[in-house]
């Protein structure tokens, strides 16, 4: 407590080795893709979109790398200073390259992952 009876507070961040969301959008409107920075070219025929957040944030070059790879998905977004990757593409694709995501940073890197949800 400071001389006035007010306490001081300090939060830190403090990243661990996670996947804290991951999630399947299917079926959404063409107002998400354009509100999403997507491309309508090539967004607005995809019928899902892929979102994970994750921690340390540059996880999400290699979550990219993994999702292109095994899924017939195009990158929407991929930011290394805040851990979000955005996929877009056929639900099954979409989905499927999450779950190989989630698979290889739960079993091969030791992260915590969370269960992925779809609506």
């Amino acid at each position: 407590m400071n001389g006035q009876g007010q306490i001081r507070i300090v939060q830190e961040t403090v990243s661990g080795k996670e996947i804290t969301l991951a999630h399947v959008i299917g079926g959404p409107a063409p107002i998400i893709y354009k509100k999403l920075g997507l491309d309508p070219s090539i967004d607005y025929h995809s019928s899902a979109i892929g979102i994970m957040n994750m921690s340390p944030p540059e996880s999400a070059i290699i979550a990219s790398d993994i999702a292109v790879k095994n899924g017939n998905v195009y990158l929407g977004f991929a930011d290394r200073f805040t851990g979000t990757l955005i996929i877009t593409g056929e639900i099954d694709s979409v989905s499927a390259a999450l779950q190989q995501v989630v698979n290889y940073f739960h079993e091969d890197l030791g992260y915590v992952t969370c269960n992925i949800t779809k609506r």
